[in-house]
């Protein structure tokens, strides 16, 4: 029997469009234990790389109302040409068509 994708669902997980995407743009955000359970608990969202470390956390280990809660369209929009480089292709092509996010990959 084979074990089912890790990105069977996904499209469920992610919201409808970037309009539902109300995170915080700035300051210091603490994720709950169901997201960050060990290491790193709380991102300085001005800080470029911890956000991306962030974005990930709540993209790979969030629900859609973590993906509401915690991303913030904005950031969303402007880091994702470095950030789809950390996700696998699972999440790349759901955020992308979902929210209509480019899938060029700028330098």
């Amino acid at each position: 029997m084979a074990l089912p994708s890790i990105y069977e669902g996904l499209e469920e997980k992610v919201p409808d469009s970037l309009g539902d995407l109300h995170g915080p743009a700035d300051g210091v955000v603490a994720l709950p234990p169901h997201l960050a359970w060990s290491g790193l608990t709380k991102f300085d969202l001005s800080n470029f790389r911890l956000r991306l470390s962030m974005y990930k956390i709540v993209i790979t280990a969030g629900q859609r109302a973590d993906y509401e809660t915690y991303l913030n369209a904005d950031h969303l929009v402007a880091d994702w040409p470095l950030l789809r480089k950390g996700l696998g292709r699972g999440y790349r092509r759901a955020l992308e068509q979902k929210l209509a996010l480019p899938r060029e990959i700028l330098a």
